[in-house]
């Protein structure tokens, strides 16, 4: 009976062999979606913050505490200002930095004039860096000795005056403004005999308390440490513009802000009155790509450091959406709608994200796995089909074999062990009750293959 014994030797683990391939396919289905869709935050990023003696590196340092915690390494990059922090952003050696209002591609659509939507929409294009939010204003402070200011900075003419760091943004206003009261020329070189020193910080607040200096243009927060000593300086004059408002029309980046009598020194009367001061806002920006989870992260860690009040703002009004130089990011429309996501509220950092990548992966699978739990009642039902028909057959060719030719003892030993293995195979399958007809006659007919089985002679 060879036929009979290929037919009994069909490949057991045919099925386990396809659940098998179907569970490796999808593990790699799954890892390509979790790489390309939900890929896993960096531990690492790159802040360039200043000089280190400024206020953007203080916050720096502030960040990176936080984002310790969280399992996040921060390496802080100093810098010239926020000239050099935005070529950094640009060339992608930087993943976030702080940049000083008036440098980015939206600095003029603060005003009523002008499409805000098209300019956002172009700036989008323009540039792969996105804003997360202003973290605080960054007033110009002008201070002098001898000089009175209020009527305008021509009076610094022929006098020695410190504009900030070569290539910084606080030389990029401090130029402008000069320009606006006639001081430069064109190309932005002083006229007469007024002279221009590259240095700021620390370094020029000390020249300018050593007398060494007449005047100094510091674009800075008011928690900078050049700010502060220069605040608390005997013989020092910060200038009151009566031209703060105009200069506000006529350069759009810049806003106006009150420095309060006495808030500096109220034993002191310092400011002895109420002082205007020009202020553009500080950009807290990023690359485009950066992971949401980080974006996230920096947000919230944005919210811990600037949200306490100082002497020109007031409790919770930084980190603020508007205002920004840059697009938007997504994330920060969201964090500033929403809050925090769920789960990063309740859930350690990396334990949230791995939760929420999870999530999003699952979910689709979910969507594609549903229609084909819904074939498995079908594919069950044709695979027990399926074995019933090859019962059939293997029955069809035992009456053949026995309607063809004398068996021997030996074959009739072995048939009748198939028709036990048919029987057994039939008791040990649940068959749904629409195959109960099919399975009550298969069983009708091994038993008439049984009896054939059994008399002397099934062909006289």
């Amino acid at each position: 009976m060879p036929n009979l014994k290929a037919r009994a030797r069909k490949h057991p683990y045919g099925w386990l062999f396809f659940w098998l391939a179907l569970g490796v396919a999808a593990f790699i289905g799954f890892w390509l979606m979790a790489k390309k869709i939900s890929p896993t935050p960096p531990r690492s990023m790159v802040m360039t913050t200043g000089s280190a003696d400024g206020a953007y590196h203080q916050f720096g340092l502030k960040y990176q505490a936080l984002l310790k915690q969280h399992g996040i390494g921060l390496t802080l990059r100093t810098s010239t200002g926020s000239v050099e922090n935005l070529e950094r952003l640009n060339d992608g050696s930087a993943d976030v930095g702080f940049v000083q209002g008036g440098l980015g591609p939206l600095a003029a659509s603060h005003k009523p004039t002008g499409n805000f939507e098209a300019l956002e929409e172009d700036a989008e294009q323009a540039t792969s860096l996105r804003s997360l939010a202003t973290t605080g204003h960054e007033p110009v402070w002008i201070f002098s000795r001898e000089p009175r200011l209020s009527g305008g900075l021509g009076a610094l003419k022929g006098r020695r005056v410190a504009v900030g760091v070569a290539g910084s943004g606080n030389q990029k206003i401090a130029l402008e403004l000069l320009a606006s009261y006639g001081l430069l020329n064109a190309r932005l070189e002083p006229l007469g005999d007024t002279e221009l020193l590259t240095v700021g910080g620390l370094a020029a607040a000390d020249l300018l308390i050593k007398k060494e200096l007449d005047a100094f243009i510091l674009v800075a927060s008011v928690q900078a440490p050049a700010v502060q000593k220069l605040l608390a300086a005997d013989g020092l004059r910060l200038a009151a513009l009566d031209h703060a408002e105009g200069l506000a029309r006529r350069l759009p980046y810049f806003q106006t802000v009150t420095l309060k009598r006495g808030s500096v020194n109220p034993l002191l009367d310092r400011p002895a009155q109420d002082i205007t001061l020009l202020t553009t806002s500080s950009n807290l920006v990023v690359q485009e790509d950066l992971h949401p989870a980080l974006a996230y992260l920096l947000l919230e860690s944005a919210r811990q450091i600037h949200r306490s009040p100082n002497l020109l703002a007031g409790p919770g009004e930084f980190p603020s959406p508007q205002g920004t130089d840059f697009p938007l990011a997504d994330e920060s429309s969201r964090y500033f709608k929403n809050g925090r996501p769920f789960l990063q509220t309740y859930l350690p950092f990396w334990l949230a994200n791995w939760v929420q990548r999870l999530a999003l992966l699952i979910l689709p699978l979910l969507a594609l796995m549903l229609p084909l739990l819904r074939l498995l009642p079908l594919l069950r039902s044709w695979r027990q089909g399926r074995r019933l028909y090859r019962h059939y057959g293997e029955l069809k060719f035992l009456e053949q074999d026995l309607l063809t030719r004398e068996l021997s003892s030996a074959d009739r030993s072995r048939a009748s062990e198939h028709l036990g293995r048919i029987e057994q195979d039939i008791q040990k399958t649940r068959f749904p009750l629409d195959f109960s007809d099919r399975v009550y006659t298969l069983r009708q007919h091994v038993e008439l293959v049984r009896s054939k089985l059994a008399t002397p002679d099934p062909l006289a």
